[in-house]
Parts: structure tokens; C-alpha cells; sequence
């Protein structure tokens, strides 16, 4: 199998895996497994504005941040700090990219009181 070919299947794959980690950790902080949203309704400029700049940028943050994760892995073993590398180069920005509403600017999640 072609080496560029093998290297976007396991991007793909991680990508995949990271997104549906990102959502059931979503599920697990509000508690019932069905996510409370903060209610915003922005205007259809932001919506325009997000779709075509935005989220095109935040999905290549993903995949770099993704590469640079993997890349990164050995050190942050060594170092302890997985989980944290992990979330601030391939969570934040998947959750940016997949979780927010259209034209938001927060995730649209909030925790629940109980």
C-alpha cells in the first residue's frame, strides 16, 4: 500500500476515534448523556463566515495538531502529560470544529447543575 495512502487512512482512523472520544466526554460531564446547550442565535453573516473560513481552519488545526500529537507522543510519555497534549492539540480544536453550533462562539455545552 502507498506510504501516503497508509499515513490519511491512520489520520482518518485517529480522527475518528479522537471525535467520538471528544463526544462521549461531552456526555459524560452532563451527567443524563443528553447535552444541555446554551442557546445562541447568531446572526447569518457569522453562520456564512464560520462554514467558509472557520471550519475549514479548524479542521486543518485538527489533522496538524494530530500529526504533531503523534509526532510528540514518545516525549509526552516520557513526561506524563499524554492526556494534556492530547486534549490541547487535537480536542480543542475537533470540539471547535464538530461540536459547535454554526456561528457560535462557544461550544454550545454546558455543565449541568447536578
Amino acid at each position: 500500500m502507498n506510504p501516503l495512502r497508509l499515513l490519511s487512512l491512520a489520520v482518518a482512523l485517529s480522527l475518528t476515534v479522537l471525535v467520538a472520544s471528544a463526544q462521549a466526554d461531552v456526555a459524560e460531564h452532563t451527567g443524563s448523556g443528553d447535552p444541555a446547550y446554551k442557546i445562541q442565535n447568531p446572526p447569518a453573516f457569522a453562520m456564512f463566515g464560520d462554514l467558509i473560513i472557520a471550519r475549514p481552519l479548524l479542521i486543518a488545526a485538527t489533522v496538524i495538531g494530530t500529526a504533531a500529537f503523534v509526532v510528540a507522543l514518545p516525549f509526552t510519555v516520557a513526561g506524563g502529560n499524554v492526556g494534556a497534549s492530547g486534549e490541547a492539540l487535537v480536542l480543542d480544536p475537533a470540539r471547535a470544529a464538530f461540536v459547535r453550533c454554526l456561528g457560535c462562539t462557544e461550544n454550545g455545552y454546558r455543565q449541568s447543575a447536578y
